[in-house]
């Protein structure tokens, strides 16, 4: 176990100690530049993507609207409360900045690889879309590429479909016993049972789950926040500058100033968005639009959301109060972001803050969820395997939130991302190419004045997509 647990400890100081970082920053650098600022060019369309009508002859089908629900529900989760905090402590305010920084170019990021997810997407028996960096491996590089596509799929189900889904159980039940004091084991029940009844229905049903819980979490979450800007109101734009002093150093907060801040931000705001990581992708080829780029435009949006919205809404929670106290480290995570509120609105926070802790979790699970049934869709899709599959997510789950000390056993969640990021990187790179043919295929269409551009297959018929998931006869 120590010789397994040392392994497992090199990749991840190879991976998140001092090689992914950097290369997911210059990545989203290169990205952003080498495609014009495509999230900024776009960043209109976002919101329309999302208002427009489906208009097409399946009912059933999944929704841009539903689909960038699911993976918003992924993307925020307990980083957006705990992990900006501890940047805070770490690398004062102007970690905030750099959070900031990486999603501006992490949306870019997003867009490309998502449109490769919508782009490779195959369509099963049931009409439903299934795709992500294992399809866009296989059908983009080619099928000497197929053991590449195998170890993303192993890395996939191992950290989201696994070891993060019993963090997020041990984050529920740890959430309920320290505000409300009921026992984990009644909790860890309570979860899986719910967990079970949203899983064993599907991408659908997980969908429909996502449309209800996400915008109540996001919205409530936000509400609570603009309430403590309201009440603090002449100090936020101070706020604001502070944290672009301290940002660049000109402000000494905290042991390591400006390079403390840098590191703390990219870091945290990387763990948050998730944008370059490979796990959206999967969520956005689930969705039924007229082209791909309509989708990579529309997860561009959740990187926004999670982290220039949600992160955001904590930071100036904890940094408008007074219980965070630079160069400090004897509070920090959720505690200080539950005392911080507390201080501003009152004690009746700390159980509005709980909620929202549960309901951040609980959609992280079922995102995780499928992940994992999309990882185990590289090797079987049958209906045998998907089902035990479900059976071990719900006893992963239970287990993480009835023992807190069971997640231990999940140590190589963090290196099996850190891997996962690795195999997407190069795959996206080798694949950008042809994700500025299909950008460029959409730029032009809105330049001939096309209001609702549609992928014409014929235009690329150089490329190994399904056709059947690209029949421009489906719309009206």
């Amino acid at each position: 176990m120590e010789y397994i647990q040392s392994f497992f400890g090199l990749i991840d100081s190879l991976t998140w100690g001092w090689a992914l970082i950097p290369i997911l920053v210059v990545f989203g650098v290169f990205i952003t530049i080498m495609s014009g600022f495509v999230q900024f060019e776009f960043f209109g369309r976002m919101f329309r993507v999302l208002g427009s009508n489906a208009n097409n002859s399946d009912p059933n089908a999944i929704s841009a609207r539903e689909a960038l629900l699911v993976s918003v529900g992924g993307r925020v989760g307990g980083g957006n409360i705990a992990g900006v905090a501890v940047a805070i402590t770490l690398g004062g305010p102007g970690a905030v900045f750099w959070m900031w920084a990486i999603a501006l170019c992490g949306m870019a990021t997003s867009l490309i690889e998502c449109t490769l997810a919508q782009l490779y997407k195959t369509k099963d028996t049931d009409g439903s879309f299934r795709g992500g960096p294992a399809d866009y491996i296989r059908r983009g590089l080619g099928q000497r590429y197929n053991w590449l596509a195998i170890v993303y799929g192993i890395c996939l189900l191992a950290s989201f479909g696994f070891g993060f889904n019993a963090f997020q159980g041990n984050t529920m039940a740890g959430a309920v016993q320290d505000s409300l004091g009921i026992d984990r084991m009644y909790s860890a029940f309570a979860i899986a049972a719910v967990t079970g009844l949203v899983i064993f229905g599907g991408i659908k049903r997980i969908a429909k789950a996502a449309d209800v819980v996400v915008p109540v979490m996001a919205l409530g979450y936000i509400a609570l926040a603009l309430i403590v800007i309201a009440l603090n109101i002449t100090e936020v734009p101070d706020m604001l500058m502070r944290i672009v002093r301290s940002a660049f150093g000109f402000e000494e907060v905290v042991a390591g100033g400006m390079g403390a801040a840098i590191a703390q931000g990219l870091r945290r705001g990387l763990f948050s968005n998730e944008a370059g990581l490979g796990s959206a992708p999967n969520v956005a080829a689930t969705a039924l639009v007229r082209h791909p780029v309509s989708q990579g435009i529309t997860q561009s949006l959740s990187v926004f959301i999670d982290t220039i919205l949600i992160c955001t809404c904590t930071a100036l929670i904890i940094l408008l109060g007074d219980v965070y106290v630079p160069g400090a480290q004897g509070i920090d995570g959720v505690v200080l972001t539950q005392q911080s509120l507390v201080s501003h609105v009152g004690e009746w926070s700390k159980y509005a803050l709980t909620l929202a802790i549960l309901l951040f979790a609980f959609s992280s699970i079922i995102y995780n969820y499928y992940l994992g049934e999309n990882a185990l869709a590289v090797v079987t899709r049958s209906k045998p395997a998907v089902f035990v599959l479900r059976l071990l997510i719900l006893g992963v789950v239970f287990l993480g939130a009835v023992a807190p000390k069971a997640t231990s056993v999940f140590f190589f969640s963090d290196p099996m991302m850190g891997l996962l990021a690795l195999v997407n990187l190069i795959a996206i790179i080798m694949l950008f190419p042809i994700a500025m043919r299909v950008v460029d295929d959409y730029r032009k269409q809105l330049k001939a004045g096309v209001a609702r551009p549609i992928l014409d297959p014929a235009n690329f018929n150089d490329l190994d997509l399904d056709r059947k998931a690209w029949d421009p006869s489906i719309w009206k």
